[in-house]
């Protein structure tokens, strides 16, 4: 990436990320063309490959920039600083719905870029996700007392079953091609919580 474009004054630089969010968040990254990235941010294309080479700096400086502004989300809330892993998840849940608000083409970008299956972008940001989000919760979870759960519970298999029916509620949005709707997700992921507390959790005697 050309660096001249943090000498850009912030509100030019912000409608350039507005412009590439909601251009990718739309199309797959081999179908959004720059010329209609360049065309929202009010700029020309010649001038967004000045300062981006190609698209898939753009993309991936889009990626890091998303990433960036969830841990953001996350850290407000303190997400991970908790040793109880609902707790954890109802902060975590919290601070990506205060987010999808305010930044919803993120979200939808995120969404696509994280299911990308084009080989010029798909290693990067698996690659990126693992060093951002999953080592973190990983590390959070070793703070997590056992004996909060039913007797014998493998609390890697729950995690790893919690995670993957997470995954596979946003699969669905994403194999849909709907526009995200933050109220259902918010009252959906409340209801699977509920659920899972009272499957995983001891019961008072």
């Amino acid at each position: 990436m050309n660096l001249k474009f943090y000498s850009l004054p912030k509100e030019k630089q912000e409608k350039i990320i507005s412009a590439g969010f909601r251009v990718f968040s739309q199309n797959s990254y081999k179908k959004s063309p720059m010329q209609e990235i360049a065309g929202y941010a009010g700029i020309s294309k010649s001038l967004l490959f000045h300062y981006f080479h190609n698209k898939k700096e753009l993309y991936l400086f889009l990626w890091d920039k998303a990433c960036d502004i969830t841990i953001q989300y996350l850290t407000e809330y303190a997400c991970y600083e908790s040793s109880d892993l609902f707790e954890m998840m109802e902060r975590g849940m919290k601070a990506k719905i205060k987010m999808m608000y305010k930044y919803p083409d993120m979200t939808g970008f995120v969404i696509k870029a994280f299911y990308e299956r084009d080989l010029d972008v798909q290693a990067d940001v698996q690659k990126s996700y693992q060093k951002h989000f999953n080592i973190k919760a990983q590390i959070a979870l070793t703070q997590v007392n056992p004996k909060d759960f039913i007797s014998g519970l493998d609390l890697k298999m729950m995690y790893r079953e919690m995670y993957l029916a997470s995954e596979g509620y946003l699969w669905e949005i994403y194999q849909r091609r709907e526009s995200l709707d933050v109220r259902k997700l918010e009252k959906d992921f409340e209801e699977m919580l509920k659920f899972w507390k009272n499957i995983y959790l001891r019961k008072e005697k």
